[in-house]
């Protein structure tokens, strides 16, 4: 089906472009969703009509998605979710519970505008782009975590805490720590047993001389 679009659509072209979509993807979201018209005679001449006034009401709405996105570029949010000790989660986080992070931050922002091609199962820090205006794009950080202190020791450490692999972690001795414990034992530090063996052994010695 061949379409005019209204404004700029990722991977298919710009505001005034006439593509070819297939016909299910125009009748169930582009005509609905008013981005993009039926490339008939009538509808072209209409959008060289209104053409002007759809740019300007473009470069408003782009202008106040700018605004929004200097304040949520870079922004991390933690949700909190049971896993196994493989870091794999007991269900997953999608576009939905991202959606609904950012906007008890502050910020609104719909299931739609989430960037997500699959829902997420893993423990850790994960980046994924919100679409704030079809020329607006920005990135979050969603931190998927057991617990919110777990999530703020992600966050500072920059990587997931994984159940398994922190137990190993543990398990294994600091050689720096195996150091400063032998450096704390008083038998280390103090020399005076060898010194008193040595001494009985030269006493020892000068009695048989004599």
């Amino acid at each position: 089906m061949e379409i005019v679009l209204l404004e700029r659509i990722e991977k298919l072209g710009q505001m005034g472009d006439v593509v070819t979509v297939r016909p299910g993807f125009a009748r169930n979201y582009l005509l609905p969703q008013k981005k993009a018209l039926r490339a008939t005679k009538g509808n072209l001449q209409y959008f060289e009509k209104e053409k002007a006034q759809l740019e300007a009401v473009n470069l408003e709405k782009r202008a106040e998605a700018e605004k929004v996105g200097e304040k949520l570029e870079g922004l991390t949010v933690a949700i909190i979710r049971n896993a196994g000790d493989n870091g794999q989660l007991y269900g997953s986080v999608n576009s939905r519970d991202i959606a609904d992070a950012i906007s008890e931050a502050g910020f609104t922002v719909s299931r739609n505008q989430v960037l997500m091609e699959r829902p997420l199962k893993m423990l850790g820090l994960h980046d994924y782009r919100i679409r704030l205006h079809p020329e607006v794009a920005i990135s979050v950080t969603v931190n998927v975590a057991q617990s919110q202190d777990e999530a703020e020791t992600q966050e500072r450490l920059g990587h997931a805490i994984i159940p398994s692999e922190s137990g190993e972690e543990n398990d294994a001795e600091d050689p720096l720590e195996v150091a400063e414990a032998f450096l704390d034992d008083p038998q280390n530090d103090d020399p005076s047993g060898e010194t008193e063996t040595t001494e009985e052994s030269s006493e020892e010695s000068e009695k048989t001389d004599d």
